[in-house]
């Protein structure tokens, strides 16, 4: 029988800090991306490639994607007695698309710690982990395309996308040899590296198929770039005792955790809607 992907880890912890003053009292991941918060956009990408359980990892002050995710009975009545019977089901759609299971985050130690905060909630088969920031638009679900060169070749599996060389530094980096057309074998992988150090210009972007053998690593895994326990550092070691691949993935990414790059995000996925897409066209050419 075939593995599932049955689980993903979403992590939200964060502070939103490039966000502020809006993120002062609202999480990040909570942000609108035209109709809806840019993290359940992550969320339907997940369940579109079959995941059935999201364990999200959030930090102090994160309830508002609680409540989001969870039954809201008063609005529910609300929109029943309102005869809005659409709109009650798209509030009825949220907390239906997957299981959530919440773990926290207690101090802020970086993106491999909070993958190793979720580590009871995960199973002994590998798993997806999709971080909020990274949107992408594709016709297959990105995290599903990963999956299937899990389901080729084993091993994890990390998405990654050529980059400008003046953007090399911003990423971490990986080297190795292609072993099929966009699956690379990953032997080198660098966090943020200048680009002298740099293996190659394919930068890793959010969207991970992990061994669980990877929660020993990261529990030893050693404070490294800016104090934090890097993910990378975790997955570099991790390639040296079992096969890691790159996946070029096929699809359109935003970087929703930049503020232009939030921007973009909102108008290519408003532009999706054929309601708004006209209007949005002519007052775009009004404000440019």
């Amino acid at each position: 029988m075939r593995e599932l992907l049955r689980q993903a880890v979403i992590p939200a912890a964060g502070l939103g800090t490039r966000f502020l003053p809006a993120t002062k009292a609202q999480p990040k991941e909570m942000l609108p991306i035209f109709d809806k918060p840019s993290i359940q956009v992550v969320v339907e990408e997940a369940v579109a490639a079959g995941v059935r359980e999201i364990v999200m990892v959030t930090g102090r002050s994160k309830q508002s994607i609680t409540r989001h995710f969870g039954p809201s009975p008063e609005l529910e009545r609300f929109l029943r007695a309102s005869g809005k019977h659409g709109q009650l089901e798209q509030v009825r759609r949220v907390s239906r698309l997957a299981k959530f299971t919440y773990r926290r985050q207690p101090v802020p130690l970086g993106l491999g710690h909070a993958i190793l905060c979720s580590r009871p909630a995960i199973g002994k088969s590998h798993f997806a982990v999709m971080l909020p920031d990274d949107l992408v638009d594709s016709k297959v679900p990105a995290i599903r395309q990963l999956w299937n060169v899990h389901r080729r070749f084993g091993g994890s599996v990390v998405a990654i996308m050529e980059v400008p060389r003046s953007h090399v530094s911003m990423y971490g980096v990986v080297g190795g040899e292609w072993v099929a057309p966009g699956v690379m074998r990953v032997r080198e992988m660098v966090e943020k590296p200048s680009l002298a150090r740099a293996p190659s210009r394919f930068a890793v972007i959010g969207r991970y198929i992990l061994s669980p053998r990877l929660f020993g690593i990261l529990g030893r895994t050693r404070r490294g770039r800016g104090g934090e326990i890097q993910l990378t550092d975790a997955i570099r070691e991790l390639a040296r005792r079992e096969p890691v691949y790159a996946c070029r993935f096929h699809g359109k990414r935003y970087d929703a955790g930049d503020k232009a790059g939030y921007v973009q995000a909102t108008v290519a996925f408003a532009m999706k809607e054929p309601a708004v897409r006209h209007h949005l066209r002519k007052m775009l050419k009004e404000v440019l």
